[in-house]
């Protein structure tokens, strides 16, 4: 039987250039990040082996340096830089990640968008 270990990161609040308009272009704004990470169970993990387990802070510091060292111009792209970010290690067999803009449109709390990755079924994990 195959398990999944599945990690959250949760509400990653950063700033990062993000838009077209002159004013997006200029002025840095906020995004929220939300990942889910899965990959493979294995008994050493479960057994407190810390170099069997997938490491959640290399992932998220990641994607801190990317996002606050970047320009973007299309939410679609930063979602799929942190998306890449996400399934960079070999074991990562499925990875969702939705970035939210605050305030981009006028009556709505936020926008956002959603980018996931499936591992085919024959590649190995």
């Amino acid at each position: 039987m195959n398990h999944n270990a599945i990690i959250t990161i949760t509400n990653l609040r950063l700033r990062t250039f993000i838009g077209f308009n002159e004013e997006e272009k200029s002025k840095q704004q906020d995004i929220v990040i939300n990942a889910e990470v899965h990959y493979p169970v294995n008994k050493l993990c479960l057994n407190d082996n810390v170099d069997n387990a997938l490491n959640y802070k290399t992932i998220c510091k990641d994607i801190i340096s990317h996002v606050e060292n970047g320009r973007f111009l299309l939410l679609e792209k930063l979602t799929s830089d942190v998306l890449g970010i996400c399934v960079d290690h070999p074991w990562v067999n499925y990875a969702k990640v939705t970035i939210d803009k605050p305030h981009a449109l006028r009556f709505a709390d936020s926008v956002s968008l959603t980018l996931s990755y499936q591992a085919e079924s024959g590649e190995s994990s």
